[in-house]
């Protein structure tokens, strides 16, 4: 059996193995600066190897940088040893039951960046989109600050004197005025290593929208481009947030915010619109069918449209204005103009050669689809050209557009937000400046997907839940979110907390309780109102777990079953799950075996050869006898978990080896 690491991967550690692997002869040993000798890559040895120019030291370079820049890298790949602990009396099953979590929707109360790194393995690849509305910067926003790992914990509850209820330190939160020397620099120091992580979240075709306002816009913009490639920048949009404007102390009234759109490769694809009326009413005619047209030159017109630019789509047409008998040659027929045709070129307005849209193989192909019709300019029968049928419904689909970069519609905009917010029966000044669900559920559409996981980060008041499952409501969409949100406390001064909210944290969570019954009440849709809330805490495991040197054989014997007192069976279930990549939406099922209580993850499914198996079975209590342990093989489960402590006796762990070989020999069997 192997032990779980129970704790997130250190991707700096990873990267290292990956250079090594491919550049075995550039691994090296060096002294570092403790005097112990470590591994290391040899970077001239490197350079040699990729054969390309390397910048360094003072070498004049295009980049983009602030103090601590290196540290935000750090920080990003360092390895937590924290947990995700189900909260499941704020949960909430598919159907709005409290309690349940027959759901597959998730909400995660804590720092965003320990949360992410404790997704990142589960969820590497597995995210279509991710929208963020992080702090702009603005001077009045509230920080997470407790960032720098160095800080004990004694400084950190000095700072900050936030505890909850177990007298656990909470976060370290501080405003970033402007007349902090440090202002931008906080700011990034903030935001790139959770932009970092990100990005592996997505899936090859996934996209992440962020929200900002002019503040940071230009340094948002060049760590994304950093970040995500430049070349994946889909869009900069402009949004009127606010109709009347902002009155500050600007010369202008501000009206307007940005959500820039970045794409993980060019294999995404923007959802496009229907077309409204202005579009659809240029399609004024109609075939004998009934189907409504419109009439396009096929005369390529703007850049490009001489003929030495397309020499291949220059040919002529011939039009028998007696028949309507409309042909296509490759090169002049005389006979047809003998025969009455009249001869159609693509010659230019000011009578220079032009050329068609269409190659002669496509005009040849859709023949049906053209008209030739006399040129207005020459209303006296002159000259013809040839017209495209554009039908607004080609392949039987609805008539799109693709979306523009700037949006001006009243339900996006703030003074709709808390109109929202109101009606689900909240105060105004509850919670400052929420987003709009219809905004929200228009960018979840945009992201192209039908049945995906969507995330957010930076939740809120958890408008992007509500717009989630808005659009799930009207296309019958199996999207499910993953929100994160900083417990920041609410004073006790403030209506949230008169209102019975301690954090933030409880006021998203009650509205898209509130959302989820508004919506199924309207629609009677049967889609997941649910979500399972947890808390990052700090792991469920002792120190001795991961350090066992730093104790003598005596201190040992204290710590015989590695597991913190307070944790329960079903903590343990969700980090095993996360160590292991489970999904956290999969489903559990408790059962019983043997007086044990036994975890079976992720359901139980039929082979080919007609075995019932199932992903993860974990049975963490202790006296566990080879009655258990067989029943438990007798289900084929990919991985079966127990305490380390938990085996019987030494009977048991001799041949529970044997039990598996015999029942399961391809489970792998963990042990904590």
């Amino acid at each position: 059996m192997d032990n779980l690491k129970m704790h997130t991967p250190d991707l700096a550690e990873e990267n290292y193995k990956k250079l090594a692997a491919m550049f075995p002869n550039a691994v090296t040993e060096t002294i570092n600066e403790d005097g112990e000798v470590v591994r290391a890559i040899d970077a001239d040895v490197l350079r040699q190897e990729i054969s390309a120019a390397v910048v360094e030291g003072t070498q004049e370079r295009y980049q983009f940088t602030w103090p601590d820049k290196k540290k935000s890298v750090v920080l990003a790949n360092q390895p937590i040893a924290k947990t995700l602990r189900l909260v499941r009396e704020k949960s909430v099953g598919r159907d709005g039951t409290p309690g349940s979590i027959d759901t597959e929707n998730i909400y995660i109360e804590g720092d965003n960046l320990d949360a992410l790194k404790l997704l990142q393995e589960t969820y590497l690849g597995q995210v279509k989109l991710i929208y963020i509305d992080p702090p702009y910067n603005t001077g009045s926003d509230v920080f997470v600050y407790d960032d720098d790992r160095s800080i004990s914990n004694d400084d950190f509850s000095e700072r900050s004197g936030q505890y909850d209820d177990r007298g656990s330190i909470l976060f370290d939160i501080r405003q970033n005025n402007e007349s902090n020397g440090r202002f931008h620099t906080d700011w990034l120091n903030m935001l790139y290593p959770r932009l970092r992580i990100a990005k592996d979240f997505l899936s090859y075709d996934g996209v992440i929208f962020i929200s900002i306002d002019a503040h940071e816009l230009e340094n948002l913009i060049k760590i994304c481009n950093e970040i995500f490639g430049e070349s994946n920048q889909q869009a900069v949009v402009t949004y009127v947030r606010k109709t009347s404007g902002k009155q500050d102390s600007s010369n202008f009234m501000n009206s307007t915010e940005y959500i820039l759109v970045y794409s993980k490769s060019d294999a995404w694809d923007c959802s496009p619109l229907v077309a409204e009326s202005n579009v659809t009413n240029r399609y004024n005619k109609e075939d004998s069918e009934g189907r409504k047209y419109r009439e396009t030159d096929l005369r390529k017109t703007g850049s490009g449209d001489r003929r030495e630019d397309r020499p291949l789509m220059w040919y002529p047409f011939y039009f028998n204005p007696t028949t309507n008998d409309l042909l296509v040659r490759e090169q002049e027929d005389s006979g047809l103009i003998a025969a009455g045709y009249k001869e159609i070129w693509p010659i230019k307005p000011d009578n220079s050669e032009g050329r068609w849209r269409w190659g002669f193989s496509t005009a040849t192909r859709n023949i049906q689809f053209l008209i030739a019709r006399i040129m207005p300019k020459y209303a006296s029968g002159e000259k013809y050209t040839v017209y495209e049928k554009d039908y607004i419904d080609k392949k039987g689909e609805v008539r799109t557009v693709k979306e523009h970069t700037s949006w001006d519609r009243t339900e996006f905009n703030s003074d709709n937000a808390m109109q929202e917010f109101k009606k689900l029966g909240f105060s105004n000044q509850l919670f400052p400046f929420p987003k709009s669900s219809a905004l929200m559920k228009h960018i979840v559409y945009l992201a192209n997907c039908q049945d995906c996981i969507v995330m957010d980060f930076f939740s809120g008041s958890g408008t992007f839940a509500e717009g989630t499952l808005r659009l799930n409501s009207e296309d019958n969409g199996g999207r499910h979110f993953i929100l994160v949100q900083l417990p920041e406390v609410c004073e006790e001064s403030s209506d949230a907390y008169k209102a019975g909210f301690s954090t933030i944290c409880d006021i998203g969570e009650e509205r898209i309780r509130r959302a989820g019954k508004k919506i199924k009440e309207e629609t009677s849709t049967d889609i997941d109102y649910g979500f399972r809330v947890f808390r990052v805490d700090t792991t469920n495991m002792e120190d001795v777990y991961y350090r066992p040197a730093d104790y003598n054989q005596g201190q040992l014997q204290l710590f015989a079953n590695n597991i913190k007192a307070d944790r329960t069976s079903e903590d343990l279930l969700f980090q095993v799950m996360l160590d292991l990549g489970i999904l956290l939406s999969s489903e559990i099922e408790e059962t019983e075996i043997a007086g044990k209580k036994v975890f079976i993850v992720g359901g139980r499914y039929e082979t080919l050869n007609g075995e019932i198996c199932t992903h993860l079975v974990a049975c963490f209590d202790t006296d566990i006898t080879e009655i258990t342990v067989t029943e438990i093989a007798k289900l084929h489960p990919s991985y079966a978990v127990f305490r380390d402590s938990g085996i019987a006796s030494d009977s048991v762990m001799t041949n529970f080896e044997q039990i598996f070989e015999t029942y399961s020999p391809k489970t792998q069997r963990k042990v904590l």
